[in-house]
């Protein structure tokens, strides 16, 4: 038996980011079922940070992350650059664009109103005017993040403070012994420790029911992309995440080539998401649509799930029905944008610390997190 103060299940960008915060408290243990950490959906996010997504919660945790994503890791990488969000609409979006505008204004002092002119200057291929794109905000605080680095440096600062990330350790089996939960692995190791942090992703209920702990309901949805050439001739690095006001469609540059998706919402159960036919289809009909391109290659493609509460807002707090359960999930497709504000929101949690002043600057309060909210009561 392998004992700790904290014993963390799951190593995507919550897992990791967690246990960073919670490392100088304790001894910590972090268990990933896949033989490397950030393999499911946080190695397969589109990494950007913008304001176009979530409610306001969402939206609030965000602008607090920013700082931690504006410094420069411990191997001296940048953890994200300046790169623009442009958010579209053609006339049957116009209001979508209106009320997304507004809800956006709050966190950012970087929106800017494009007519179809400045839209096409922006990103030449884009189709504008008439029954195409008529109107934009271009958002110039957004950033591309690195998930690499983020991941890479959050293991750096557990290592420092002498925790231990363990790969390849999947949970089969998880029981209460006195005041302390025992985690078993598929290899027989055993691990025990008093808290207990759930943040497996998709595998979070799945967890939580191997804990006699009720579930909460999350849905994983599976997400798919399409990677293009550029257009012969021109440089894309510099275009910004591209959106439409109403969840239809996005793009972005990457590695000299464009990313492309049709923000697809499948629901799955939870696994190596796979993409399918189907779906990389609609994706190259979108491009096709929205742009001047012409897809007559995909030269990769692949899915990912995002799994959400039931009313898309992340859960972080103990679990009701069990003592030391802690509940660290249902980020959905914000978990890289929110991670400095989930994990200071769980090492505060779970420390019995102050509650990070600069969450209450934007309204956000536990109660806003709290799994009771969902209805999650006694098994």
């Amino acid at each position: 038996m392998q004992t700790a103060d904290f014993l963390i299940v799951g190593g995507g960008i919550a897992g990791v980011s967690a246990v960073a915060r919670l490392a100088p408290y304790g001894r910590t243990i972090l268990l990933e079922a896949e033989d490397g950490f950030g393999y499911h959906s946080s190695g397969r996010s589109a990494t950007y940070y913008h304001f176009g997504i979530g409610k306001s919660v969402v939206r609030g945790m965000t602008a607090f992350s920013r700082a931690h994503f504006e410094t420069v890791g411990a191997n001296g990488t940048a953890l994200s650059r300046p790169s623009s969000a442009l958010f579209i609409a053609p006339p049957e979006m116009l209001a979508g664009l209106d009320a997304l505008e507004a809800e956006m204004r709050p966190y950012s002092d970087g929106l800017e109103r494009l007519d179809a002119d400045a839209v096409r200057a922006v990103v030449p291929v884009l189709r504008c005017g008439g029954d195409g794109i008529v109107a934009a905000v271009l958002d110039r605080t957004a950033r591309r993040l690195d998930s690499e680095a983020l991941q890479q440096d959050y293991r750096a600062a557990i290592k420092r403070e002498g925790g231990r990330s363990i790969a390849g350790a999947r949970v089969i089996a998880i029981a209460r012994d006195g005041a302390a939960w025992v985690a078993t692995t598929a290899a027989g190791d055993r691990f025990a420790a008093p808290v207990l942090v759930n943040a497996a992703g998709a595998w979070c209920d799945g967890i939580a029911r191997l804990a006699g702990v009720a579930p909460l309901g999350l849905q994983p949805l599976r997400r798919t992309i399409i990677v293009l050439d550029a257009p012969p001739g021109q440089e894309v690095r510099d275009w910004p995440f591209t959106k439409t006001a109403v969840d239809d469609f996005y793009m972005l540059p990457e590695s000299g080539r464009l990313l492309a998706c049709p923000v697809d919402e499948v629901p799955s159960e939870p696994t190596d998401a796979q993409p399918e036919e189907y779906d990389i289809a609609l994706a190259a009909a979108k491009v096709e649509h929205y742009t001047s391109l012409a897809v007559r290659r995909i030269g990769h493609s692949w899915a990912g799930l995002r799994t959400f509460t039931h009313d898309r807002v992340p859960v972080a707090g103990f679990a009701p029905d069990a003592d030391g359960f802690f509940w660290l999930a249902g980020q959905g497709g914000y978990g890289l944008q929110t991670a400095p504000a989930m994990s200071a929101i769980a090492e505060a949690l779970i420390t019995g610390g102050i509650w990070p002043a600069g969450l209450t600057d934007w309204g956000i309060a536990p109660a806003h997190l709290a799994p009771e909210r969902l209805g999650v009561g006694a098994v």
